[in-house]
């Protein structure tokens, strides 16, 4: 058996490669773990979800947390994901100087549909990096997967939210997300 070796790529590569050219926003690629990866491409209902929840959390959230949204976010040691959403800490520079790190952000969304496999993965990522919670949104259910407490390989609470009950943040304890508003 003959065993290939991988090239793993820093976040600074991944830099160079977009400074030169080389990955363009015509390539639809994310840097996770040192490989670039490529994005699923939205349909209708995937756009309509991130427009629907981005609108509902900024209402909500309004002064507290920017809303971003496929936007990139630095982690270590070697991602730069394009969460749907990212709730993240006010800046008032708008993280002009680079991209916000995990000491910045208080949640991360995906919209999934067919990425719902896919999206998990992540989890290690966010986890990782002490995100404080990551949730999914599947589209073909309406329920959000919640992941809370962080450690080393992943989060330690997964809760799945159905219909109208309504969920505070782990770093917003006052604010109150209706689930079924997250969906249009």
């Amino acid at each position: 058996m003959t065993l290939t070796n991988i090239h793993l790529w820093t976040v600074e590569d991944y830099h160079r490669m977009i400074e030169a050219a080389i990955l363009t926003t015509d390539d639809r690629v994310e840097l996770l773990e040192g490989q670039i990866i490529e994005k699923s491409f939205q349909n209708a209902p995937h756009a309509a979800t991130i427009q629907r929840a981005s609108d509902y959390l900024r209402s909500l959230l309004s002064g507290r947390a920017t809303i971003r949204v496929q936007l990139p976010i630095t982690l270590p040691p070697n991602s730069e994901p394009e969460p749907d959403i990212a709730l993240v800490r006010v800046d008032s520079r708008d993280y002009f100087e680079g991209h916000p790190r995990a000491k910045d952000i208080f949640l991360v969304i995906e919209i999934a549909d067919t990425t719902l496999r896919v999206d998990p993965r992540k989890a290690l990522i966010y986890a990782r990096a002490k995100i404080p919670e990551y949730w999914i949104l599947d589209l073909n259910n309406q329920q959000v997967y919640r992941y809370c407490n962080p450690a080393e390989n992943n989060y330690q609470q997964e809760t799945i939210l159905v219909g109208d009950i309504s969920v505070s943040l782990v770093i917003f304890p006052q604010v109150k997300i209706q689930v079924s508003s997250l969906f249009p």
